[in-house]
This record gives structure tokens, C-alpha cells and sequence, in this order.
């Protein structure tokens, strides 16, 4: 039976079922896959006003094409959601040449940076916008999210999300201002001296959680005084000025009185 068998087995069966099983992996990957935010509102019309924005605000550092030049580098490939935090965060266009792009009002708006985005994104792949259900905070859990942020973020950031200092004239930004979308797109595209985390360092539930942890450090603070939410300097320098103060105070007071 065995030697029956394979002599009706062709060489190139392998082959075969391996090719058949990579398309069958393919058509579901295809079929189910979460759909991107951007492409499924982004129109013709749109990507051809992004293409004028970009030829307006941004092409003289970036080229007319997006390739890129010696003051700038290639946008081709960085995606919808890179370029949509850039401008609706107003770090891009800059001001001037500096260590980082600094944070300012936008100049353009909500509409014509998704416009921007669309048309960087028909020029090569990236990440795309989230959708609204991807950054909602309410659908997060902030334990889990306190967690994570603590491992992946604090040290930058600051256990709370109030920023800090880094080296060479930089720095981690306050996230307390930053839009649920903002947070998103920064994790997933790592803009400047950030480090991009992908589905694969955090998935997309986990982003959530990051960003519903970050909403609750709005909430007023239930200690009172905050002291800038800059942890343990904050508050030890508070303790030794006015406690160590109240106690010199004292102790001259009691020796004041028995003199």
C-alpha cells in the first residue's frame, strides 16, 4: 500500500499545497483584517487638494514630489497617521530649524491635514489614522494602561504623562493637552526622539488602554496640591524646605524662650 500510494503522489505536490495554503492565508488575512480609517473616506478629491496643500505648506523642505531633500527628509512610506499628528499638533510646517519640532497652534486645519494625509498615504504604505473606536478611552481599562505606561513610557514622560527633559535640547511633552488620536499616532509612528511601537510591541487594545490611563490623570487631584506631578523631586525638596523649615523655626523659638 505504501508503494502504491507513493507512486500516485506527484513530485510537485509540495509545492503545490504550500502555494494554495499561502493564498488561502492571504484571502482571509484580506477578508478580515480591520479596514484603515483613511481609506475608506478618503476621496480623489481629497487626495488632489492634499497634493496642493503639500505643494504650498511643505514642498520647499520636503520636495514637490515628498522624496525629500537636504533639509528634510522622504515622506514616501511614513503614512496617513505621521503626517496628521505633524500638523494638527502644529509641529509641522516648522518655524525654524531647531533640536524638535516644537508644539504650536496648527495652521492648517482638521480637514485639510486628513487631505495631507491622504495624499502622502496614495504615494506609499504606513499607518494609517485610528478610527474612533481605537482611541476611545472609555473602552480602555486605565490599570492595565497605568501598567504599560510605566514600562514603556514613564521614563520620558513621566509616571503621569507631564513630560521631561531628554538630552541635546529636548524633551518629552506634557500629554495632558493631547487628543486621544494624537496619543495614537505618536505610539504607532514614534515621531522624533519617541521609539515607534508597532501592533507588535503593543497591539491596539493595549494603545487604548495607554490613552485611558493618560484621561484619568486629568481628573482633579484627589491630594490636593500637585506640586508639578513630577514625582519624588517635587515632593522631597517640598519636605525638606518647609519641613525642615518648620523645625529650625521651632527649635530657635524653644531656645528664644529658655534664653
Amino acid at each position: 500500500m505504501k508503494a502504491l500510494a507513493a507512486g500516485r503522489r506527484h513530485r510537485l505536490a509540495p509545492v503545490v499545497l504550500m502555494t494554495l495554503a499561502l493564498l488561502f492565508t492571504g484571502a482571509l488575512y484580506a477578508a478580515f483584517a480591520p479596514s484603515s480609517a483613511q481609506a475608506d473616506t478618503a476621496t480623489a478629491d481629497d487626495v488632489a487638494e492634499g497634493e496642493r496643500l503639500f505643494i504650498t505648506n511643505c514642498s520647499t523642505c520636503h520636495g514637490l514630489d515628498a522624496e525629500g531633500m537636504d533639509t528634510a527628509p522622504s515622506l514616501i512610506g511614513v503614512g496617513a497617521a505621521s503626517v496628521h499628528f505633524q500638523i494638527v499638533t502644529g509641529r509641522m510646517p516648522m518655524d525654524a530649524n531647531s533640536p524638535q519640532a516644537m508644539a504650536k497652534p496648527p495652521q492648517l486645519t482638521e480637514e485639510q491635514a486628513r487631505q495631507v494625509a491622504a495624499y502622502i498615504a496614495s504615494l506609499g504604505p504606513g499607518p494609517t489614522i485610528p478610527s474612533e473606536e481605537q482611541v476611545d478611552p472609555a473602552l480602555g481599562d486605565a490599570a492595565v494602561g497605568g501598567q504599560l505606561f510605566r514600562t514603556n513610557c514613564a521614563m520620558c514622560h513621566n509616571a503621569v504623562g507631564a513630560g521631561g527633559a531628554l538630552t541635546d535640547g529636548k524633551h518629552a511633552p506634557a500629554l495632558y493637552d493631547s487628543t486621544p488620536t494624537e496619543i495614537y499616532e505618536a505610539m504607532l509612528t514614534g515621531p522624533q526622539s519617541m521609539p515607534v511601537f508597532n501592533d507588535v510591541n503593543l497591539t491596539s487594545e493595549e494603545k487604548r488602554d495607554i490613552i485611558a490611563y493618560l484621561y484619568e490623570q486629568r481628573e482633579p487631584n484627589p491630594g490636593g496640591l500637585s506640586l508639578g506631578s513630577i514625582g519624588p523631586v517635587s515632593e522631597g525638596l517640598w519636605v525638606f524646605v518647609v519641613g525642615i523649615g518648620v523645625l529650625i523655626g521651632a527649635a530657635v523659638w524653644i531656645g528664644a524662650r529658655s534664653s
